[in-house]
C-alpha cells in the first residue's frame, strides 16, 4: 500500500490538469470506474426478487431479512459523502482500486454467510466499502471532461443509476432460479477483481493523495454522521413494524440521529478539517437539483420495490418470474439514454425535468387502477413509461448540480448529491412501505363491514364454497376452515390490491406536487476546462 501511495505522489513532476490526458485514456478511466460503480448500485436491490430464498436458506425471521436490504443502504450511505474526504487523502486511483477489492471480498463472505446475523454484517460491509465508488466516478467524470464531452457523462452516469438498482431483482431473480441464491454474492468476484485491477492499472493522473489528511480526520464528525444516518435509516426501516416512538429503541435511535445531526452540522460549519463539507448547498442551483435528486430516489427505490412486492405477494409470483416481468423498465430506460444525452445538449433541463415528472407521474398514475389479475402484460405500458421519463429527470438534474464545480468542492457537490438520491430512495421505501400496510388495513375493514350487510353475504358464500369442497374431502369440518381459508385468500389479494392503488396514485401527487420547484430553478453555466486540482 505505501508503494501505492509512494507512486501516486510521483517526486516533483508537473501535474497535469486530468482534462489534458489522451482522450483514449480517459474514456478507459472512466468505463472502468462506471463499471465499478454498477456493481456497488446494482447489489443494492440485487436481493430484492430473492429475499424469501435467502430466508430459507438462512433460517431467518420475516423482521430479519429485510435488514439483508437495509444494513447495505445504511451503511452505503455513510461512505458516499465521506469518500469525497478520502478521495482527497488517498488519491482516486488507491480509493477506488482499494473500494472495488474490499468489495469484491465481502461479496465473497456475503456468499458463505452461515446465519442472518453473519449476513447483516458482512451486508454492512460491502456496502460501506462499495459505496466509494458512487460519487467518485461522478467526480472524476466531471474532472475529465471539457465540453462537448462533458454532456454524455450525466446520460451514462444516470443511465447506470437508474438502471442497476432496476435490473437488480431481474439479475438477483434469474440467478437465485438457475444456481441458487449464494451465487448473487459469489458473481460479484470476478468481475470486483477485474475492476480492482484495472483500476490500479489505468487510473492514473487524475490527482495526487495528501497523506496528511488521513492524520487530521475528525472523528467526531465521522461519527456524528454515521450516527445521523445510520439511526435515521434505522427509524425509517423499524418504524413501521414496532409502532414507531412507542417502541423505547426506535425513540432512542430517533433521538440519537438528531442529536448527532446537530452535532453534523456544527462539525461541518466549525471543524478545521471536516469530513464532509456542505458549501455546494450556498449554490441555488445544486441544492434544486438535491432536492428533485431526493424526489427522483423515493419514486426509483419505492417503485422498484413496489412492483416486486406486488408480484410476489398478490400473483405468488417466484423469483425469475418477478425479474423478468421487471425487466422492460431497464430496456425503456436504456433507449431514453439516448434521448436524454441528445435533449441535455439542446434542450432547457428545466424544461425535461417537467416532461419526466409529467411522464413518470402519469405511470404511477396508470398503476394506480392495478387489479389482482395484473401480469406482464398489463404492467408493461406503464412500466415502459416509468423507465423512460427516468432519464428525463436524472440526466438535467445531474448537469445542473455538478455543472458549477471543480476540483476539491466538485467532489463534496457529487457525494452530497448521490446521497440524497439513496436518501430519498431509504425514505420512499420506509413511507410505502407505511403507507401499505395503513392502506391495507382500511380496505380491510371496509370491505369487512361491505360483506356484513343483512343476508349474512361473507356467510353464505362461505356455506356455499364448503358444500363444493365436499367434493374433495368428506369431512364437513374440513371442508368448511377450506372454505374459510379460500375466503381469507381471496379477501387479502383484494384488499392488498386496493392498497397497491392507494398507494401509487399517492406517489404520483409527489411528483405533480415536485413541479412547483422547477420555477425556482437556475441553471449554472458549465465551466468549459477544468482547472487542475489543488496541489497538495
Amino acid at each position: 500500500m505505501f508503494n501505492l501511495f509512494r507512486a501516486e505522489t510521483g517526486g516533483a513532476t508537473p501535474f497535469r490538469p486530468p482534462s489534458e490526458l489522451p482522450k483514449a485514456t480517459k474514456f478507459l478511466i472512466f468505463f472502468v470506474m462506471a463499471f465499478g460503480q454498477f456493481m456497488a448500485l446494482i447489489d443494492i436491490q440485487i436481493v430484492a426478487a430473492s429475499l424469501n430464498d435467502v430466508q430459507a436458506g438462512l433460517s431467518a425471521g420475516p423482521d430479519e431479512i429485510s435488514w439483508v436490504q437495509t444494513a447495505y443502504l445504511m451503511a452505503e450511505l455513510v461512505m458516499i459523502p465521506f469518500s469525497a474526504f478520502l478521495a482527497q487523502a488517498m488519491s482516486t486511483r488507491v480509493l477506488f482500486s482499494l473500494s472495488a477489492a474490499l468489495f469484491t471480498i465481502s461479496s465473497a463472505l456475503c456468499g458463505m454467510a452461515w446465519d442472518i446475523q453473519s449476513m447483516i454484517v458482512f451486508r454492512a460491509i460491502q456496502g460501506f466499502v462499495g459505496g466509494a465508488m458512487v460519487p467518485t466516478v461522478f467526480a472524476t467524470g466531471y474532472a475529465l471532461f471539457t465540453g462537448k464531452d462533458r454532456a454524455m457523462i450525466p446520460a451514462i452516469l444516470g443511465m447506470v443509476s437508474v438502471l442497476a438498482p432496476t435490473l437488480g431483482p431481474t439479475v438477483g431473480g434469474w440467478i437465485t432460479d438457475a444456481i441458487g441464491w449464494r451465487w448473487i454474492f459469489y458473481i460479484n468476484i470476478a468481475p470486483g477483481i477485474a475492476v480492482a485491477v484495472l483500476s490500479l492499472a489505468v487510473i492514473r493522473g487524475v490527482d495526487r493523495p495528501n497523506l496528511g489528511m488521513l492524520k487530521r480526520i475528525d472523528y467526531a464528525h465521522l461519527a456524528a454522521m454515521a450516527v445521523f444516518l445510520g439511526g435515521l435509516e434505522y427509524v425509517l426501516e423499524e418504524g413501521q413494524r414496532n409502532d414507531w416512538f412507542s417502541d423505547p429503541k426506535i425513540a432512542i435511535a430517533a433521538w440519537a440521529s438528531f442529536v448527532a445531526f446537530l452535532l453534523f452540522l456544527e462539525r461541518s460549519f466549525r471543524s478545521a478539517s471536516p469530513v464532509v463539507k456542505l458549501t455546494p448547498f450556498r449554490n441555488p442551483t445544486f441544492a434544486f437539483a438535491c432536492l428533485f435528486n431526493l424526489v427522483i430516489g423515493f419514486g426509483l427505490y419505492a417503485s422498484n420495490y413496489l412492483i416486486p412486492v406486488f408480484l410476489g405477494r398478490v400473483r405468488d409470483y417466484n423469483s425469475l418470474q418477478i425479474g423478468l416481468t421487471v425487466f422492460v423498465t431497464g430496456i425503456a430506460q436504456l433507449a431514453s439514454t439516448f434521448i436524454a444525452a441528445r435533449l441535455s445538449q439542446r434542450a432547457d433541463p428545466r424544461i425535461m425535468i417537467t416532461v419526466g415528472l409529467c411522464l413518470f407521474a402519469t405511470s404511477l398514475w396508470m398503476m394506480s387502477y392495478i387489479t389482482p389479475e395484473w401480469g406482464f402484460g398489463a404492467l408493461l405500458a406503464p412500466q415502459l413509461l416509468r423507465g423512460f421519463s427516468m432519464m428525463l429527470c436524472i440526466v438535467p438534474s445531474v448537469g445542473m448540480a455538478l455543472a458549477g464545480f471543480e476540483a476539491a468542492e466538485l467532489r463534496y457537490a457529487s457525494g452530497l448529491f448521490n446521497l440524497m438520491r439513496n436518501l430519498g430512495g431509504a425514505i420512499g421505501i420506509a413511507i410505502v412501505s407505511v403507507w401499505l400496510y395503513d392502506q391495507t388495513r382500511i380496505h380491510t375493514a371496509h370491505l369487512g363491514e361491505a360483506m356484513d350487510v343483512p343476508g349474512r353475504t361473507a356467510a353464505g358464500f362461505v356455506a356455499r364454497l364448503a358444500h363444493q369442497m365436499g367434493t374433495v374431502t368428506p369431512d364437513p369440518a374440513h371442508a368448511l376452515a377450506m372454505a374459510r381459508g379460500e375466503l381469507a385468500r381471496l379477501v387479502g389479494r383484494q384488499t392488498l390490491a386496493l392498497a397497491f392503488e392507494e398507494v401509487f396514485r399517492t406517489t404520483a401527487w409527489l411528483f405533480i406536487f415536485a413541479l412547483v420547484l422547477v420555477p425556482f430553478c437556475r441553471p449554472a453555466k458549465p465551466n468549459q476546462a477544468a482547472p487542475p486540482p489543488e496541489a497538495h
